[in-house]
């Protein structure tokens, strides 16, 4: 089989990821479990698979570095592809990726998320372990920001995951090291190009946190996500990367900038069979601010717990609003994407006008859609005309 195929039969059985090795059998992910598809795969055929979807030069890359990471369309799934070396040769990773873009409340998001990205400057942090969908929320947020504002968004990425159509928006999206050779450089870059928003996949290095909060302090909106298991564990993480001197500085420019921080996983509905975002939010008040600056980041679940009023929710609250949920959004299938499509067109085309409807014959029945609106004046006409 190619990577095409075990692509699309991962998307048949609603996987969220594919895993191959050489020496063992296809394994699939879904509702967060593991199983095997198929029997074992030659070794060989990883590293032809591997090959295939680098080229030459980014393959030569790739033994010399011993991981590598794209995004690309494969069997009509747009998909974030990892290639690494193992003990036993080559292993490919691969995340399927949902078809379309949806706001809040198609992700199953509780709304008051919204409230992150209202302001116009400051740091928003969204947080969670390894595949609990924090790019899925940030595309959304995105979109939000998309359908509702006319804004000037910048996105910094590796890979490209999500491609997003402007709508009120314009959308810039960058990916690292493909348009900028690194998150250093191109945050630099972002900030001598006028953006209203700035989205940063991934605070990795000390200098890449610093320079967040910088944009975040010189008059922009920045999203970011980081790995943590609690908001308390993001905020502490961020003022932990850097030297014990210079971290009441940090805190003290990190509750000056705060918007919030959301911690999510993912939780499995057993009810509808389907998984969803569970999370933990803080919002920038001023029991916050104060537990920030004195480093005090083991009273941010308490400023949580009693922040109700503030809109800040805890894992046990927002369960309680999940258990009350009768209804949750299934994305719909959607036709498969052509392969190799880099983007989608930026340009929408205005919706065709409907063809005026053939010349009924007299004693023709006259059809009245409920979804249309009805002219009466050309109504009581065609009536008229009928009975002639």
């Amino acid at each position: 089989m190619s990577l095409r195929e075990w692509v699309q039969t991962a998307r048949k059985t609603g996987a969220s990821d594919l895993h191959l090795e050489g020496g063992s059998p296809p394994v699939v992910r879904v509702g967060g479990e593991l199983r095997a598809v198929g029997p074992a795969v030659a070794a060989n055929q990883i590293v032809q698979v591997g090959k295939e979807t680098l080229g030459a030069e980014a393959w030569s890359h790739f033994m010399e570095r011993g991981s590598a990471d794209l995004s690309l369309v494969i069997g009509g799934t747009r998909c974030r592809v990892n290639l690494y070396r193992t003990i036993r040769g080559v292993a490919i990773a691969v995340r399927l990726l949902a078809p379309s873009i949806h706001d809040l409340r198609t992700c199953n998001l509780h709304p008051d998320l919204r409230k992150l990205v209202e302001p116009a400057t400051g740091l928003v942090v969204i947080s969670g372990p390894t595949g609990c969908g924090k790019s899925t929320t940030l595309a959304a947020l995105i979109e939000e920001q998309n359908a509702t504002r006319s804004r000037h968004i910048i996105t910094l990425e590796s890979p490209l995951e999500y491609l997003f159509t402007n709508r009120r928006s314009f959308i810039r999206q960058r990916e690292i090291p493909t348009h900028s050779p690194s998150f250093e450089q191109a945050i630099v870059d972002a900030l001598r190009e006028n953006p209203d928003v700035l989205v940063i996949s991934e605070m990795r290095t000390p200098e890449v946190i610093r320079l967040t909060l910088n944009a975040a302090e010189t008059g922009h909106l920045v999203l970011a996500t980081m790995h943590s298991s609690t908001c308390a564990e993001s905020l502490s993480r961020i003022c932990m990367a850097f030297p014990a001197d210079l971290q009441s500085n940090i805190r003290a420019q990190l509750a000056d900038c705060l918007v919030g921080v959301v911690c999510q996983r993912l939780e499995f509905v057993e009810a509808h069979q389907l998984r969803v975002p569970r999370c933990e939010i803080l919002l920038a008040s001023s029991g916050a601010k104060g537990a920030i600056r004195s480093g005090q980041f083991s009273q941010i679940a308490n400023v949580i717990q009693s922040g109700g009023d503030d809109g800040c929710w805890t894992f046990d609250r927002y369960q309680r609003w999940m258990d009350a949920q009768r209804e949750w959004t299934r994305a719909p299938p959607t036709a498969a994407i052509p392969d190799d499509i880099p983007a989608p067109p930026m340009a929408m085309k205005a919706p065709a006008k409907p063809a005026r409807p053939p010349a009924a014959a007299p004693g023709d029945p006259i059809e009245i859609s409920i979804d249309e609106e009805v002219d009466l004046t050309e109504l009581a006409k065609r009536i008229e005309q009928r009975t002639r």
